[in-house]
């Protein structure tokens, strides 16, 4: 997956006259899958994967997937409220840190170009999620810069409906994928009043859907360099 549509996303930068690379935040409570996440699109185990109870991830990290495209994996959300509250201040000022351009102009600009919030698609508690989405993330950047992303698709119903032997869902597994990604949608528009694009599925471990996430971040490459609103005032 690596090099996977890298040209649309070069020829997209260039023609939008973006900034390189395409800087993707990648956010998500603890146990989510962002680590697998990053290892799928790398193809390789570059992010050590949590198996026990402390987070791998305890501070900002940054995976270049290639020349046009870098990944920011955030620290695991949901370890308590005291981590909590430094992982959203770190969030806060990762989502508001700005770069200049290499013009002449030397205008200021958002250095993080889209959020991509993962979801765990075998829980139905996604509180934690939902409350970084509300006071963090959606105060700091623009919606359409938004992506949400359900993992672990199949472990979505306990396993059941999930074919081991093409590693894909079956027909009742993939109804309740389309539900579930729905529903988050919804529930994101009631908790925020904000419309999202609907959520994408995938299992970063047996490798599905994975460019189908990777096309979902393709499509929402923004047309224009993020301008910073300097006149808004944030809190964490």
């Amino acid at each position: 997956m690596q090099n996977y549509r890298i040209n649309d996303i070069r020829n997209t930068l260039r023609e939008r006259s973006l900034l390189y690379p395409l800087d993707v935040a990648l956010i998500g409570a603890t146990g989510v899958g962002k680590s697998s996440t990053i290892n799928g699109l790398f193809g390789s185990e570059v992010a050590k994967v949590g198996s026990g109870v402390d987070p791998e991830t305890m501070h900002v990290t940054q995976y270049a997937v290639n020349d046009v495209f870098r990944l920011h994996d955030t620290a695991g959300l949901g370890d308590g409220l005291a981590a909590d509250k430094i992982h959203a201040k770190n969030l806060t000022q990762l989502l508001l840190q700005t770069c200049k351009s290499e013009d002449i102009h030397q205008k200021e600009y958002g250095f993080i170009d889209l959020a991509l919030v993962i979801l765990d698609g075998s829980h139905r508690d996604l509180g934690t999620t939902y409350k970084i989405l509300e006071q963090v993330v959606l105060e700091c950047i623009e919606p359409d810069r938004v992506i949400i992303a359900i993992n672990q698709a199949d472990m979505a119903m306990k396993r059941r409906g999930w074919n081991s032997y093409i590693n894909q869902p079956e027909a009742e597994l993939l109804q309740f994928l389309e539900e579930k990604s729905v529903s988050v949608q919804q529930r994101i528009k009631e908790a925020t009043g904000i419309s999202v694009k609907k959520p994408t599925y995938y299992s970063a471990y047996y490798g599905y859907n994975l460019d189908k996430m990777l096309d979902h971040i393709i499509s929402s490459i923004p047309r224009e360099r993020r301008i910073m609103d300097s006149s808004r005032s944030y809190s964490f």
